[in-house]
């Protein structure tokens, strides 16, 4: 089912769940005025309850969390699971460890960033979550993407599918399935940032997918990146 595009007419409500004050306080005071941090939590438990409370667009979420079952962000993410159509769970980590990416993307997290991001990055990243995208570095991305591609299997590339793509469309594609902003496409293959919103306009519209996320699902089941 296709997701309902984001109006948004204010900063983006944002629940901060990390163990350690001192962090969130320095997360808080890191973020612009675009992004504003509704709620905070602790722990497992701590953490289910403000977000089922409070129901916010995105949630910055640490991976390794005490409490609850000991499955740390993960079980955070799957006690919400019914709410993942209108809450959307990002993962701040100092970690960048496969598997703790891969687990809370399985989880149904939208992104994983290290705690080694700026803040202007982090509010971009909030932003593009609640807008629907899917937002992780270049290299955590390629964890993602080989889980995503061993579990699907040997999915064979339905060249109908690529053949509707251009040449240009195609370096599009895998570098935004990959996680990179329009600016970062645009640096690399050397066009506009107005260049590169058409070309992912009509990539979306030709493989009938509604969001980067589903890109992002659609490229690693066929192990085109």
């Amino acid at each position: 089912m296709s997701e309902e595009p984001l109006v948004r007419t204010g900063p983006v409500d944002v629940v901060l769940v990390d163990d350690h004050l001192m962090f969130r306080t320095g997360v808080k005071a890191s973020l612009d005025a675009r992004v504003r941090v509704v709620g905070e939590a602790d722990d497992v438990d701590s953490a289910i309850a403000r977000v089922r409370a409070l129901t916010p667009p995105v949630v910055l979420l640490d991976v390794h969390l005490p409490g609850g079952n000991g499955g740390g962000g993960a079980e955070v993410i799957t006690a919400c699971a019914d709410l993942l159509g209108s809450t959307r769970f990002l993962a701040l980590s100092v970690s960048d460890a496969a598997e703790d990416v891969v687990a809370v993307i399985r989880a149904g997290a939208r992104g994983y960033v290290t705690k080694a991001i700026s803040g202007p990055d982090l509010s971009d990243a909030v932003l593009r979550v609640a807008g629907g995208d899917a937002v992780f570095s270049p290299r955590l991305a390629g964890f993602v993407l080989d889980s995503f591609g061993t579990v699907a299997g040997d999915v064979a590339i339905a060249d109908d599918e690529l053949d509707r793509l251009s040449a240009r469309e195609r370096e599009v594609m895998r570098l935004i399935a990959r996680g990179y902003s329009y600016r970062e496409v645009a640096s690399e293959l050397f066009i506009s940032i107005k260049t590169v919103e058409t070309h992912v306009s009509a990539v979306l519209r030709k493989l009938q997918l509604s969001s980067r996320y589903e890109l992002t699902r659609w490229a690693a089941a066929r192990r085109l990146l």
